[in-house]
């Protein structure tokens, strides 16, 4: 071979050029010229090949069973197919909370414009049971199966939903409140907005509270695609001390997961739980805007948290509910196997469903199974919470079609 600087591959490693003192002051610069005119023809050749592809994951339009995880464990959820064998500790209601305490489950919902039809068929049609929905009517799906769950589980509860004020949502139901709140609810800047609807709501409960004489109305913010399995109110009589409450679980870049904020419905709980959530939209916007569309809250979170130099972020690793000092308020720190479950965490380091999970989180491609798990627990009479459980704990490490 013969480089195109006029000197062969012999020339720079043979005797006549690298031989006494020269190899020091010659040899060496032309042998890294040689590696690196080599390293270019390689990636010429290389860059004519076939990219591969990233290996595609089919997704289910229909349930897939598989394994239930944690098989043996005594303190998780044991299945034989969809029956439960174990019974779930279930049982702490809302009615033990102090009298004049009431619980208001606050979710941000959004719909958008979508062109349905091209050349006369449904774009996106998916069918759970025996009904057919386009993108739009899943979404409404996916929200009043999150309204049927709370009112199963928790019926003395209220619903609130903070949506655009241009949103027109077909959901009725006694005891939920649809509230507009202004402001950007984009595709892109959702996750951003709810921090900032979160806020508004607050104002305006802190402005509201001296006309309550006395009444305390604590409030849980949550994601629209989770299921409440278990009454909640158990939180506030267990931790009295806490402001705002939030979930964690052990991962190193995202260890709080924002779809759970508890807030106590006390003035200071309300105006500590406020400005916490300041802290966080002013991390957010000055930091994570690059992330506004999906995870920027998440990592706002986690910096304001451990941004103070006394936590112990070890604890993250840990089961146990724990309960720190961050910007001001008394922050309880719940875990998410218990209080915000999902099903790859459930297969993965939550080892399996534990038998006092109170919330099920349906985040990500697990959408169908959150409709197909109601219409489970709705098909028989045989069939209760714990078998329910059974189903998503066999089928939720399957990825489906929405």
């Amino acid at each position: 071979m013969v480089l195109g600087i006029g000197v062969s591959c012999k020339d720079m490693i043979g005797r006549r050029v690298c031989s006494g003192w020269r190899p020091l002051l010659l040899c060496l610069p032309l042998f890294f010229v040689f590696v690196h005119i080599m390293s270019v023809l390689e990636l010429r050749q290389h860059s004519t090949a076939e990219v591969p592809q990233r290996k595609q994951y089919k997704k289910f339009d229909h349930l897939v069973f598989g394994p239930a995880a944690g098989e043996g464990l005594p303190d998780r959820l044991q299945c034989k197919g969809n029956k439960a064998l174990t019974k779930t500790h279930f049982g702490a209601s809302s009615k033990n909370l102090k009298a004049g305490s009431n619980i208001s489950i606050v979710t941000v919902f959004a719909t958008y414009n979508v062109d349905q039809q091209t050349n006369g068929k449904s774009l996106d049609s998916v069918t759970v049971g025996n009904i057919s929905y386009n993108k739009v009517e899943r979404s409404i799906a996916i929200l009043n199966v999150f309204v049927n769950f709370i009112q199963e589980t928790m019926p003395q509860s209220n619903i609130i939903i903070l949506t655009n004020p241009s949103s027109k949502l077909p959901v009725e139901r006694d005891r939920l409140t649809i509230l507009p709140i202004q402001g950007d609810y984009s595709r892109e800047m959702l996750m951003l907005q709810r921090i900032r609807s979160y806020i508004v709501f607050l104002e305006t409960r802190a402005a509201e509270h001296s006309k309550l004489k006395g009444q305390v109305n604590h409030y849980i913010f949550t994601d629209s695609d989770i299921a409440v399995v278990d009454d909640l109110g158990q939180i506030f009589n267990d931790h009295p001390g806490f402001h705002v409450a939030l979930t964690f679980r052990n991962n190193k870049e995202q260890p709080l997961n924002s779809g759970f904020i508890a807030v106590r419905g006390t003035p200071e709980g309300i105006l500590r739980a406020k400005f916490f959530l300041e802290e966080v939209l002013k991390v957010y916007t000055s930091k994570f805007m690059k992330a506004s569309r999906m995870l920027g809250d998440q990592l706002a979170l986690a910096w304001v948290v451990k941004s103070h130099s006394s936590f112990d972020v070890r604890r993250f690793s840990r089961k146990q509910a724990f309960m720190d000092q961050i910007s001001g308020a008394s922050v309880l720190f719940l875990p998410c196997s218990i209080y915000n479950w999902t099903p790859p965490e459930g297969a993965g380091q939550f080892h399996g469903m534990p038998l006092d999970v109170k919330v099920v989180h349906f985040k990500g491609s697990r959408k169908r199974l959150m409709l197909e798990s109601w219409s489970f627990l709705k098909s028989t009479s045989s069939s209760d919470i714990a078998d329910m459980l059974c189903l998503i704990l066999r089928s939720g490490r399957t990825k489906y079609d929405f």
